[in-house]
């Protein structure tokens, strides 16, 4: 009879309850997304309550919060009419068209119409449908642009017909196409390709589309071991560059009459795209009055950002203004922000973000001569979305952080004029605030929230003002399962002279007289932070917070290198990816914070991540072994040679030798910890190849180490979340706890709803 020791099972059922998928359920309140009415006048959304999933109208200029509907009366009156059983508590519709006192809906396959005088539900012709995420529909609602094949399409929503708007798309050169596209994820989630990138102009004329060409970029391959259909291995071809590849990506933007079929292209040479669309990421947008298309160009050293006007009729191209730098120029901080880029007054004046002062601020131009008129934004704070120009007023609102001196992270609202006077907090308190603006821009929805604060949902006029309460978060449920908040703390970085910031998390029925082992969950950015100032724990917060309830005590932080901060913090990671986001202050920040709390025991200390945190997950083994002894690296991209030019080439520049450096291949000889390899055999961004260079080179060296290949997944794991993620936590338990897992766990398969895909698309 085995004697080992086994943790209880009651760990792992908490650390379950509070993985993504399931800790949103936790928090009711925490998270509004609007879906707007006339423009943004009203608004309604869902939020999940004591009584079940509530649907919520909202006029802001009112000041009404109100439900959409009775949902008790509306349930039996739909289960009158279809015959089938509906619960209240969670309706079987997930979207609503309110109408005058009525609801509209899509259940059992029919569209319904229930007038809110009587609840009695009938069923009612659908009107025209645009195909919802793969169409693009015009601002006016009646026409929407849709790919078919290599060409771009247009369906009339009042009738269903369709016509060609393109016909000579072709492989590798198509209309509307990204040169990344995350096909297998797609596959898995029944979306045939990405929606097209197509941008309609004001009047619903013409659409901006590029032409893709992708004719002489490498191809590479991934090999489909277990088709589903249980047939012989298949290969999947992908058009994907290296870095230092001679071909890259181009996009040939062209403007499309939308009657006519009439082409106009830009008389200009075709525009690098390494990664993603610049319509789909709004590098290019319409000029208000459809006169012209203004769009954001970079060459592959990143270190010139150029403004440039397309003319809508006649195809000319024009350089507004350009900037450059000795590192890379950027519109914003986060590869995942809009632009910071405003074209005002006409065209005359253009509203432009820089960090050429050390930190991010706006400025004005002259749009006519590309020289500057001023400086708007300035101060040690940096700007981090723009909300709102008022041009009347000549005011622009904006979010910037760096204001509230005891987290350089948290967001406040702020106006300041246009000629750089008249600065105003809106937001003046220490929370940390993520704003909505809708599309008429009359005011704007605030989540106010800390680290450790619930967040207040509110709509706020642009005074500051509070129009109407939304949402009070309740954590009730959350802290049910043992969950307590983070500590936000501040530390040295290595160079003893920075602050940097993390978040320390504590297991679950903390005990300040025991000891309990450290693990690092990072994520090297650059283009991304690893942790939000919010209360939301972000994407990668809610695997800290599970790995805690296991009795870790689990630690994040953004090191220099990451953004969100000055120009110099973010700069510390231009070629330099192979410090892994500032790995070195990791070890800084676990040795401080060990200092004052004797319940941390560096002797045994873990890491794990995903994507670039499983790089730097073997990065920091490698380079820190007396740290880090025990490790979880998942679909990392060990090679950077290898992988998407766009990260190489963007965060390291054109320096040969430091992709080298940022190689784990080449540094595979000093693993000493233990350590588990997790990849998908069929990762169409970080291709298993890059795990496999590496798991060479640990076998020349002769390293001992533990792999697991999960043949049909991709890069996140989507329906394999659930074995990877417990494989992870075994090995931790195993090796830095000490004891044996539940004897028997297994945890539920994710279920894809439609929330978890919002999630994954934003």
């Amino acid at each position: 009879m085995s004697t080992t020791a086994r943790l209880d099972a009651d760990a792992y059922r908490a650390a379950e309850k509070l993985l993504g998928h399931n800790r949103s359920r936790l928090v009711h309140g925490g998270r509004v997304r609007p879906q707007w009415l006339e423009g943004g006048d009203r608004l309604w959304y869902t939020v999940d309550t004591a009584a079940g999933r509530r649907f919520v109208l909202v006029d802001p200029a009112a000041g009404i919060r109100e439900p959409a509907f009775d949902h008790e009366r509306l349930a039996t009156a739909l289960a009158a009419a279809s015959g089938r059983d509906v619960d209240a508590a969670e309706l079987p519709f997930a979207a609503i068209e309110p109408g005058d006192r009525s609801v509209e809906f899509d259940a059992f396959d029919t569209r319904w119409r229930c007038p809110l005088d009587g609840y009695v539900c009938e069923e009612t012709e659908a009107p025209g449908q645009t195909g919802g995420f793969l169409d693009i529909a015009s601002p006016d609602g009646k026409q929407a642009v849709f790919l078919n094949g290599h060409d771009l399409w247009v369906r009339s929503t009042a009738d269903g017909r369709e016509r060609a708007l393109t016909t000579d798309g072709e492989a590798d050169h198509a209309y509307g196409t990204s040169p990344f596209s995350p096909t297998v994820l797609l596959r898995k989630l029944g979306i045939a390709h990405l929606p097209p990138a197509v941008a309609w102009s004001p009047d619903s004329t013409r659409v901006l589309t590029h032409r893709t060409d992708m004719r002489e970029v490498r191809t590479t391959h991934l090999v489909e071991a277990a088709p589903e259909d249980g047939g012989a291995p298949r290969l999947l071809t992908q058009r994907y560059a290296f870095p230092g590849d001679e071909r890259l990506p181009l996009g040939e933007f062209v403007i499309v009459d939308v009657a006519t079929g009439e082409a106009v292209p830009a008389r200009t040479e075709p525009q690098p795209i390494p990664l993603m669309s610049p319509i789909t990421t709004k590098w290019a947008w319409w000029a208000e009055d459809g006169s012209a298309v203004y769009y954001l160009s970079q060459p592959r050293d990143v270190r010139t950002l150029s403004l440039h006007r397309l003319d809508a009729t006649t195809g000319e191209v024009s350089t507004v203004l350009t900037e450059s730098g000795d590192t890379r120029v950027e519109p914003a901080q986060q590869q995942s922000q809009a632009p910071m880029v405003k074209v005002l007054a006409g065209g005359r004046e253009v509203l432009w973000y820089s960090q050429r002062d050390g930190w991010g601020h706006l400025y004005l131009y002259d749009a006519r001569t590309g020289e500057t008129r001023g400086q708007v934004t300035s101060g040690a704070w940096a700007v981090q979305e723009v909300l709102r120009v008022d041009e009347d007023r000549r005011q622009v609102y904006f979010v910037a952080s760096g204001l509230v001196e005891e987290d350089p992270y948290r967001r406040s609202v702020c106006r300041v004029g246009l000629d750089g006077s008249g600065f105003v907090r809106l937001t003046d308190d220490d929370l940390d605030h993520v704003v909505t603006v809708p599309e008429n821009g009359r005011y704007f929805i605030d989540s106010a929230s800390t680290t450790d604060t619930p967040p207040v949902i509110t709509v706020r006029g642009w005074d500051g003002r509070v129009l109407v309460e939304l949402e009070h978060a309740d954590i009730s449920r959350l802290t049910a399962t043992g969950w307590t908040p983070p500590e936000r703390f501040r530390v040295k970085a290595a160079d003893g002279v920075t602050d940097v910031y993390g978040v320390l998390y504590r297991p679950h029925g903390f005990d300040p007289d025991k000891s309990y082992p450290v693990i690092d969950h990072p994520y090297p950015g650059p283009h991304m932070r690893r942790v939000t100032p919010s209360f939301d724990p972000g994407v990668f917060g809610p695997e800290a917070e599970a790995v805690a309830a296991l009795g870790f005590v689990v630690v994040a932080l953004d090191g220099r290198g990451t953004p969100g901060r000055d120009k110099a913090f973010h700069d510390a990671s231009f070629g330099h990816l192979s410090d892994a986001g500032g790995m070195a202050d990791h070890v800084a920040a676990l040795r401080q914070l060990a200092a004052d709390r004797p319940w941390m025991d560096l002797d045994r200390v873990g890491i794990f991540g995903l994507s670039g945190g499983g790089y730097a997950t073997v990065r920091a083994m490698c380079d820190f072994p007396e740290v880090f002894k025990v490790g979880v690296s998942e679909a990392g991209n060990h090679e950077n040679r290898n992988y998407l030019m766009w990260w190489a080439e963007c965060y390291d520049g054109q320096d040969k030798d430091a992709w080298a450096r940022s190689s784990n291949v080449e540094i595979a000889d000093r693993l000493e910890g233990k350590l588990l390899l997790v990849h998908g055999g069929m990762d169409d961004n970080v291709h298993p190849h890059l795990t496999m260079r590496l798991v060479d080179r640990l076998i020349a060296a002769d390293k001992d180490f533990e792999m697991l290949i999960v043949p049909g997944a991709e890069h996140i794991f989507m329906g394999y979340g659930h074995y990877v993620t417990r494989r992870r936590w075994d090995f931790l338990v195993r090796n830095l706890l000490g004891v044996e897992p539940p004897e028997g766990y297994r945890l539920a398969p994710v279920t894809f709803d439609t929330d978890l895909i919002a999630d994954i698309f934003g």
